[in-house]
This record gives C-alpha cells, structure tokens and sequence, in this order.
C-alpha cells in the first residue's frame, strides 16, 4: 500500500480514537457517523497529498497536532489543543513557583486581551486595565498567538522583565509597559470595612475555595460594627471556583430558586445551582454591587443572581461575557483537547457569553480620551504603518468615581427604604 494511504488510515484511526469514535466507527454507522468518515476520508486525502506533493519534508505529527489546533480554534476563543508538552506545562503551572504579571487574560475578536489585571501585582501596579489589548511581547507580535503561547511568552523567572505593548482602545493609543515579574499570590477578600454613614465595603478580588468562607467571616464582622448596607465590589474579579460563586450568592439571596444553570449538549451533563440556606442579611437591606469590563465568570453570576432576584443595583459598566465552561479531555499519545463543553446561564434563563451584564445604574470609569472607531483587529495593520510608541509612566489614580457613585446610590436607597418603606410595628 502506498506511503500516503497507509498514513491516511492511520490518521483516521488516531482521530476516531482521539475524539472517542473508536467504538462507534466499529458499529453500524449512523447517518452523522457517514458524515464524520466522509470528512475524515477528505482529511486524509488532503495530507495524503501533502505528503507526496510538498516541496519539503513533512512531520506527521506535527502534521496532524497544526490541523488539530486550527480545528479547535474555529470553534470559539477559549478552546484549543494541547500537544503533550503543553499539556503537562498547564499541569503543573500551578505547582512550585514562577513569575508572572498578575493579569488574566483571553482572545476576543482574535486579539489577545486583558480581561483583568489582579488587584496589587505587578501589572496592575503598572497601570493595566480591563480590556487592554497586548499587541507584542517583547517586540514580538501576538497576531495569531494562542492564549497558552500567550501564558509561556508572559511567564517567566521572578525577577525578569518583559515589555508588553498594548493598544487602549478608550484612549486610542499605543504604548509600551515593562513589568518586573514576581511570584503572584492572591487575597480573595480586600478592603473589608466600614467606609461611612455605616456602608459597608467588600472588595472580592476572586473566587478560591477559601472565598465563601472569607466572605461569610467579613460579612459577620461588619454586621457587628453596625452596618446597615452594603457594597460589593466585583471589578476586575476575573471568577474562579463556580462553587464559590454559587455559595456567596446563596448567602446574599432569600428566595427558593435557581442562582445558575449549565447547558451542555447532553442533558445528563446539563446542572442546575439553586438556593440551599437563609441569607445572612436581611432582605430590606440595601446592596449595590459595582462591576466593570474586567468582572468575568464567576462574578458575573454572582452580579447576575442579585439583578435577577432584585436583590441588589449593580453600578459601573458592562461585564467581560465569559459565560462558558472548559473541560480539559486527555487524548491517548498524551496531548489533550480543552473543549468548551456548556455555557451558564442566569436564574431568568439569559445567556451571560459574549453579552455581558449591563447594570442598573451605568457609571463609566472615568471620561477620558476618544474611543477607536475602527474595528480592533486593524490595530495589526496600523502597527505596521506607524511604530512610533509612547511610555507609560506608572499612575494610580487615587480618584475612585465608581465607589464614591455607589456610597451616593446606597444612601439614596437607605432614605429612601426609610422614608417610603418603613413598617408600623
């Protein structure tokens, strides 16, 4: 049998086995299961072709894993495959020690993007912002980068520096940022306190296994220190744990229902969170919770949940739109398939994925600059026209605008709950 067909086959088989077709392609085909083996025969012409035709030498392997990648990636931002290298890299990143620069990040509309930078690490100490663009790492352009390319170009020794260009759409500019990397260690509760007038504040940073815990402790000590409201302060939390989230929701929320949903293809993978205890505050007491683009996942359930219920006014601006859930599936040569494998959705039934969540009060960040009104993948083709790039000198504005709108929102809700809502006892 020549070269070509007998790799044709043996591509066939591998994918069958990868993508759990195995059994099936034995049985009595189905008329879907015709479709796959018509396709999978096309595929395997194709490489076939490759394979006596190409000018230069061919890998098989690499081969199949580049198809592999471009497969995954046609289905949406966040699922890829994962060759064994990169598979046993993302195993063990969270083992041991390595710097990074304290930012989450994603591909949305295919330019690699901030979606928050955590709260007192390095990039945040440096300016970065929810919804950045980072268009090079050091100098090297990210056009085309996979986020776990992404990962590997950003880690790296505590210590080292990288320099990231990015591309603020707000403010329509270009700039340069070198960032010291460090090892990243996250608090999940910040800025636990009393503010004014008997508001409290808690900065929930992101959603650990220790979280629900944490917030049930800090909501407790507030309660004792006289608190009569109460600010949530979801920006820049990036999620976590769906758990967490649906704990601390089910904390805040008094009625018997869904807090999240989960729909997958099958029915049997589909889940459904809904409310187990009695909230810790009284259902009269004021909530406000603040959100902006860098609120993902995890907190948008939570912001969600309490717009849903009525149960607070979310403030700020609309959410990222990370509504998807991945399953990381290992494969037989060791390599593996991160495949987005259900999507939540809200106790309405809304789907939070690439809309996000628009508050009930919107309340921008600060107006500054011009917005880009061209699409933000030309930024590419920009660059190459103009490399001129201006420095960030680090800044911190100390001016919170969101915050200072939400202690005047809690006030006017607390006047006006005891001046229109008072019960007669």
């Amino acid at each position: 049998m020549h070269k070509g067909k007998v790799f044709l086959w043996i591509a066939i088989t591998v994918l069958f086995v990868g993508l759990g077709l195995g059994g099936a392609f034995c049985l009595q085909k189905t008329e879907k299961e015709e479709d796959i083996y018509k396709s999978l025969k096309l595929f395997g012409d194709a490489i076939s072709l490759i394979q006596q035709k190409y000018v230069g030498e061919v890998d098989a392997k690499e081969l199949i894993y580049g198809a592999l990648r471009g497969m995954l990636s046609s289905l949406d931002p966040y699922s890829q495959f994962l060759d064994p290298d990169e598979y046993k890299d993302m195993q063990v990143q969270t083992e041991g020690e390595f710097g990074g620069l304290g930012i989450k990040i994603a591909i949305k509309d295919t330019i690699l993007t901030v979606i928050t930078p955590l709260d007192g690490t390095p990039a945040d100490k440096k300016g970065i912002k929810a919804g950045d663009r980072i268009i090079k790492i050091d100098g090297e352009s990210t056009e085309g980068i996979t986020l776990l390319g992404a990962v590997k170009k950003l880690r790296g020794e505590p210590g080292s520096k990288v320099t990231i260009t990015i591309y603020r759409e707000s403010e329509n500019k270009i700039f340069d940022v070198t960032i010291v990397r460090d090892i990243i260690k996250i608090e999940s509760l910040k800025g636990v306190r009393i503010i004014e007038d008997n508001i409290g504040y808690i900065r929930l940073v992101e959603l650990q296994e220790q979280t629900p815990e944490d917030f049930k402790e800090a909501i407790l000590k507030l309660r004792d220190e006289g608190m009569d409201s109460l600010i949530l302060d979801l920006r820049n939390n990036p999620g976590g744990l769906l758990e967490s989230a649906v704990e601390i929701a089910d904390m805040l929320i008094d009625e018997d229902g869904i807090l999240v949903s989960t729909k997958a293809q099958s029915k049997n993978r589909s889940l459904t969170f809904k409310t187990k205890q009695k909230a810790i505050l009284p259902s009269e007491m004021p909530i406000v919770v603040i959100v902006n683009g860098g609120s993902a996942s995890g907190a948008e359930i939570i912001a969600g949940a309490l717009q849903d219920y009525k149960r607070a006014v979310l403030l700020g601006e609309k959410t990222f739109g990370k509504g998807s859930v991945q399953t990381v599936i290992p494969l037989t040569d060791g390599s593996a398939v991160r495949l987005t494998t259900s999507k939540y959705f809200l106790p309405s039934g809304r789907s939070i994925h690439e809309k996000g969540i628009t508050p009930d009060v919107v309340v921008e960040e600060k107006a500054e600059g011009v917005a880009n009104k061209e699409k933000p993948e030309r930024i590419f083709e920009e660059l190459k026209k103009d490399e001129d790039i201006e420095s960030l000198e680090e800044e911190i504005d100390e001016h919170d605008y969101q915050l200072m709108r939400a202690i005047d929102l809690i006030k006017g809700l607390k006047v006006y709950s005891k001046r229109y809502l008072k019960v007669e006892r």
